[in-house]
């Protein structure tokens, strides 16, 4: 029997209305899982993969010595114990001491599901930084004298690995809780800060901060994927598993 005119359309339409459908459920069920798949996972991993590849290659990034530059001509001395005052806690000081205790009282308050991402997260993200820094071996600025001078490799930069890490730790468990707005707040300042820091000093490239805020969302977020499966395993559920 010969199909009626405009039955073939009106079959490709209802696939896609169907098709449609089936995506708007999709991110109803999942949305917060892709979103934080895309964010945390997928586009670091191509902003990493293409300033690695430059370090690798030796190749210079456009946008490194002009910022440093600017940061250089910025300087004095208001400026220097802003910056000198965040680059300390933002790693030994402050960003260190801060990692263990958090994992140390999630464990001892008996989270141990929450204790145990803490750990690997942060303990984690400071050895990769270790082994990334020894890997690509890129020699530090040196377009002046820092106040601050550091002697180690400088792809990635601890200081924005470690920060940045601590933070999408504390926000990725105080999501689910009242306080996920002033602690996003909190540290959507403070991780800036530290990054800039680095920059205004002259201690890192600005491609270091960047490599570095990747490097810790695809560690964090991927620790998280792996440690809270499913829904009922988000962060203070408790469940059978513990």
């Amino acid at each position: 029997m010969a199909e009626t005119p405009g039955r073939p359309e009106r079959r490709a339409t209802r696939l896609l209305h169907d098709a449609a459908g089936a995506g708007a459920a999709l991110l109803r069920r999942h949305g917060g899982a892709l979103t934080l798949l895309f964010l945390g996972l997928l586009a670091p991993l191509w902003v990493f993969a293409e300033l690695a590849d430059e370090v690798h290659e030796a190749e210079a990034i456009p946008f490194d010595e002009p910022v440093l530059l600017f940061a250089q001509a910025m300087a004095h001395d208001g400026f220097d114990r802003v910056f000198l005052f965040f680059s300390k806690i933002g790693y030994a000081w402050g960003v260190v001491p801060a990692s263990v205790g958090l994992a140390l009282a999630l464990l001892v308050l008996r989270r141990f599901r929450e204790g145990v991402f803490a750990g690997v997260a942060l303990g984690g993200s400071g050895l990769l930084n270790m082994l990334a820094k020894r890997g690509f071996a890129r020699e530090r600025p040196s377009l002046w004298e820092s106040i601050a001078p550091e002697s180690t490799y400088s792809f990635p930069s601890g200081h924005a690995m470690g920060s940045a890490s601590l933070a999408l730790v504390l926000v990725l468990l105080s999501w689910p809780t009242r306080w996920r707005w002033p602690v996003l707040a909190a540290m959507a300042v403070f991780v800036p800060m530290v990054g800039l820091s680095r920059v205004y000093l002259g201690v890192h490239y600005p491609s270091d901060i960047l490599a570095g805020w990747m490097a810790s969302s695809l560690w964090v977020t991927g620790v998280y994927l792996w440690i809270y499966r499913g829904a009922r395993h988000r962060p203070w559920r408790r469940d059978r598993a513990r």
